[in-house]
């Protein structure tokens, strides 16, 4: 059975095919800089015709969706329905959810006749229970406006949690894991029996960890009084908090490989400030799980920096819990959930 997987992001595209019957991948091909000045392609459905890919002799195909909301908590057969509830969603990822969307639409026209599944990066996380996915606001906020943790790198943190029980030789419904996904961009993941019960982004991916280039947790007065008091525009501060904080903010630099070589105190501080947030979601994850069998390293930064895991590791809380470093496959994960849906259609 061979499925495709496409992730369509706002000025990009990552296609692979994988044989399902061996999870052996066949092809992979990234599209960069759609919708730029000066790019070979202006739109997602130019970019996606030049893969030179026949589309109606595939099984499947499997679109990346990052925000379902709290209406989608599993991969699901695409159909108009679910085509018009992921439009209502676009406000809550304004830059995502239209990209993915159009992928799926020129597919659609491609290779009508071949089922066509979402799989949502928000999903992996709807069993966090109420009084962790809540915000300590007014309830309307949360029942009208929809305002609440929804957490992100789903496929990340299932694909690595599948993994670990594969290593560990146990059933993951009776692991209680903390998965690491360590990267430009950052979370953690508290899973209890198999399941999501925390995570460290909340209602957009700029809750919790120190990033790259976003500050994670922040005092959210900051914002009232940037606005009100040094004159930035919403968008100003949007920008600020996502694209110009983080390790970019405090030391100019958002590489973690060039900031270990680096013998500058800016970016000492800039690793201490990451591997400090780290350690404290570590330990509260600790707390809420009781029992931890293993923590997980995942993500380019959490898979291949030996410095960042030993200092994480360094507390005595954490000496007598196993540590994992495994190789996450987003888009196989994505793949197996598109086999799920079809089994169950």
């Amino acid at each position: 059975m061979k499925i495709a997987v496409l992730n369509s992001g706002s000025s990009s595209l990552k296609f692979k095919i994988f044989d399902m019957d061996t999870k052996e991948l066949i092809s992979s091909k990234n599209v960069e800089h759609i919708g730029e000045l000066n790019s070979a392609f202006q739109t997602h459905h130019e970019a996606i015709k030049s893969l030179g890919i026949d589309f109606s002799l595939l099984d499947g195909i499997a679109h990346r969706v990052v925000h379902g909301g709290d209406t989608f908590s599993k991969a699901t057969l695409i159909d108009e329905k679910v085509i018009n509830a992921i439009k209502t969603i676009i406000p809550l990822a304004p830059l995502h959810n239209p990209a993915n969307l159009e992928g799926i639409l020129v597919c659609q026209k491609k290779a009508p006749n071949t089922p066509q599944i979402a799989v949502f990066d928000t999903a992996f996380h709807s069993s966090i229970p109420k009084e962790a996915f809540l915000y300590a606001l007014p309830l309307e906020m949360y029942e009208k406006h929809k305002i609440r943790r929804y957490g992100f790198h789903g496929s990340s943190h299932a694909y690595v949690s599948k993994k670990a029980a594969e290593i560990l030789e146990k059933d993951l419904n009776k692991l209680n894991l903390i998965t690491l996904h360590l990267g430009n961009g950052a979370s953690a993941c508290a899973i209890e029996k198999g399941k999501s019960i925390d995570t460290s982004m909340g209602f957009t991916p700029l809750e919790g960890l120190v990033m790259g280039s976003r500050c994670g947790d922040i005092d959210p007065a900051i914002v009232i009084y940037m606005q009100r008091e040094l004159g930035m525009s919403a968008d100003e501060v949007d920008a600020l908090l996502n694209k110009k904080s983080g390790l970019l903010g405090i030391c100019g630099n958002n590489d973690v490989r060039s900031l270990l070589d680096s013998a500058d105190e800016k970016a000492k501080l800039a690793l201490e400030m990451m591997i400090r947030r780290i350690k404290k979601y570590v330990g509260g994850y600790m707390a809420l799980l009781g029992r931890v069998d293993a923590i997980v390293f995942t993500g380019g930064i959490g898979e291949h920096s030996t410095y960042v895991r030993e200092r994480v590791l360094e507390s005595a809380l954490f000496k007598d819990i196993k540590s994992l470093v495994i190789e996450t496959d987003e888009e196989l994960e994505i793949a197996m959930e598109c086999i799920e849906a079809l089994e169950n259609k």
